[in-house]
């Protein structure tokens, strides 16, 4: 690969996850300021989506932070950023919503919900170890290490692919939910979609970036190959 060819390459690797997170954060903070018409704070709609699909178990509980809403399917709660749990706002609704769609998932079984959950502990051990078996590998020029870095690193690239299918579905959940629910109007429909979309957009930028990186790695791997055959 070429001096300009590598300059691109990881221009374009660092580039996109700082736009995709700039633009959800844009995003977010244009509809943040749009209140809902509703007048239902994220906690409400979390708690009326969750009781109109039997999730009446599942609590809701507010958290410090700027968009560190997350669902844990292990103690069964949407946790909610302070902002969006304590405001009725259209960028509060649409990620309240999200959060409880990935809670629908759970109670359904939703297949690459249990898939990427599977993943978590081989990811979580892989992405740490792989660099130091690529590292070792590629500085020893030693194929059978570098080897076991990309097997490693592809595991992580994975969680990253199999990821998607899990928030953009959690997203479709949401729209239908808040839409069928009443929970906005026709108006507000596309400012919580842009929300939505943004939102996705930023998993799409580190799968992206994760696998140009894992191909990037196996190129490498076989031009060591090529190299040791010469020699």
């Amino acid at each position: 690969m070429s001096i300009v060819m590598m300059i691109i390459y990881f221009a374009v690797l660092m580039l996109l996850p700082l736009y995709a997170q700039r633009k959800v954060m844009s995003t977010y903070k244009k509809y943040a300021q749009v209140q809902s018409t509703s007048n239902m704070s994220g906690a409400q709609v979390a708690r009326r989506i969750l009781d109109m699909n039997g999730l009446e178990d599942v609590r809701v509980e507010r958290v410090e932070g700027v968009l560190s809403d997350h669902y844990d399917p292990t103690d069964r709660v949407v946790r909610l950023s302070a902002d969006n749990y304590d405001y009725a706002s259209v960028a509060g609704t649409a990620v309240a919503a999200h959060e409880v769609g990935h809670a629908i998932q759970h109670k359904e079984a939703y297949t690459f919900l249990t898939v990427r959950s599977k993943l978590v502990p081989a990811a979580n051990i892989s992405s740490n170890a792989s660099w130091i078996f690529i590292m070792i590998g590629a500085i020893a020029s030693w194929q059978p290490l570098m080897l076991i870095g990309i097997v490693l690193l592809a595991i992580g690239v994975l969680f990253q692919v199999v990821t998607l299918p899990v928030e953009f579905d959690a997203s479709k959940r949401a729209m239908n939910q808040i839409v069928e629910l009443g929970i906005i109007n026709n108006q507000e429909e596309p400012h919580a979609r842009k929300v939505l979309t943004a939102a996705a957009m930023t998993y799409v930028a580190a799968a992206a970036t994760a696998v140009m990186e894992l191909l990037r790695l196996i190129l490498m791997y076989t031009g060591m190959g090529g190299n040791n055959n010469e020699d």
